[in-house]
C-alpha cells in the first residue's frame, strides 16, 4: 500500500451530531478538498451524542482526498455559558452577568482535562475560574 501524503490540515467548529453541508461547514470543506456529504455523515455519527453543543474537529486531508478527524471537546467558554445558563456572556469582567460554582467548575475541567495545558485537575480549575471571570461570571463557593 502507497504512503498517503498528508496535503493539509484545518481546524474548525461544528454542531455535533447536526452539522449540515450548508455554510459555514460546506464551503470551507470543499475549498480544503473534503467531500462535504461522506465528512457530514462521519462527523454527526461521532458526534451524535452531543445534540448540537459546538466542538472543534481538527481535519487531515491526504493526498487520495481521504481525510481523518480528530473530534475536540466543546470550547471552555460554551461550557462556562452553559453551566451557568446564559445565552451570552458580558465582553467586560467587571460586569457580572451570571454565577457558576465550584462543582462547575470542576465537571468542566475534567471535560476539558486534555486540552488544558495543566498537570492537575485543580490547576485545570483556575484555568477554567480565570476564563470564567473574563466572561463576566463569578464562581462562587
Amino acid at each position: 500500500m502507497a504512503k498517503r501524503e498528508v496535503v493539509k490540515s484545518f481546524k474548525m467548529m461544528a454542531p455535533g451530531g447536526t452539522a449540515t453541508p450548508a455554510p459555514p461547514i460546506g464551503p470551507v470543506l470543499g475549498a480544503n478538498g473534503v467531500n462535504p456529504g461522506q465528512f457530514i455523515q462521519q462527523f454527526n455519527a461521532q458526534t451524535g451524542h452531543l445534540n448540537g453543543k459546538l466542538v472543534g474537529v481538527i481535519v487531515t486531508v491526504y493526498s487520495d482526498r481521504s481525510f481523518e478527524m480528530l473530534i475536540k471537546s466543546s470550547p471552555a467558554s460554551v461550557l462556562i455559558k452553559e453551566a451557568a445558563g446564559l445565552e451570552k456572556a458580558s465582553g467586560e469582567p467587571q460586569n457580572i452577568v451570571g454565577k457558576i460554582n465550584r462543582d462547575h467548575v470542576r465537571k468542566i475541567a475534567q471535560e476539558k482535562f486534555e486540552d488544558l495545558n495543566a498537570n492537575t485537575i485543580e490547576a485545570a480549575m483556575k484555568i477554567i475560574e480565570g476564563q470564567a471571570r473574563s466572561m463576566g461570571i463569578a464562581v462562587e463557593g
